[in-house]
């Protein structure tokens, strides 16, 4: 199963990279602070609802300055899209969605970052639309492992796993202290 928080990080991210090209074409280097697609580099990954009014002005003006072809306005539009694949709770119906939206994103026309958005899409629209299936994510589970990971690296080694486990515990939040002797060393 494809994850709905990575299929839309992957979207983010092609979004970002052709903002980034397209940056480059026009000016010559990377962006800068005054630069109209390096100040919208934020609102652009940003999901439409949550932008407002003013926010959706502030991005059409942006993109306008910096953006002659439309390729990063694109860009744009397919996250948007691969957002709203998640707004649809009938599998068949995601599956029919996920299709339509490749065979659009794939076409010649599109920027490069689109149509590579396109051909992943297409080779995991199944696992994307498994999601539709059950609602599930991994992310509980991704979250721990960062924690845990934050207090190995933190820690610098724990040469006792009891240590290591308390640490675990009091950085994860409300330890039951109850259970702390049943520890046993491996």
């Amino acid at each position: 199963m494809a994850d709905k928080f990575h299929v839309i990080k992957l979207a983010n991210e092609r979004v970002d990279e052709t903002r980034r090209r397209v940056q480059n074409e026009v000016l010559g280097h990377r962006g800068r602070k005054g630069d109209p697609l390096y100040r919208a580099r934020r609102l652009l990954t940003m999901a439409e609802e949550r932008l407002g009014d003013s926010g959706r002005e502030k991005v059409q003006g942006l993109l306008r300055a910096g953006d002659p072809r439309g390729d990063v306005a694109v860009a744009w539009e397919a996250k948007e899209a691969v957002r709203e694949l998640y707004g649809h709770q009938d599998q068949t119906l995601a599956l029919e969605w996920v299709d339509a939206l490749v065979d659009d994103l794939t076409d010649a026309d599109r920027p490069p970052e689109v149509r590579s958005l396109g051909r992943t899409l297409r080779r995991w629209r199944l696992p994307i639309t498994a999601w539709h299936a059950c609602h599930l994510t991994n992310g509980p589970t991704e979250a721990m492992n960062n924690l845990i990971k934050r207090v190995k690296r933190v820690a610098f080694g724990f040469t006792n796993f009891r240590n290591y486990r308390v640490r675990a515990l009091l950085y994860a939040g409300k330890p039951d202290w109850s259970l702390l002797p049943s520890i046993s060393p491996i």
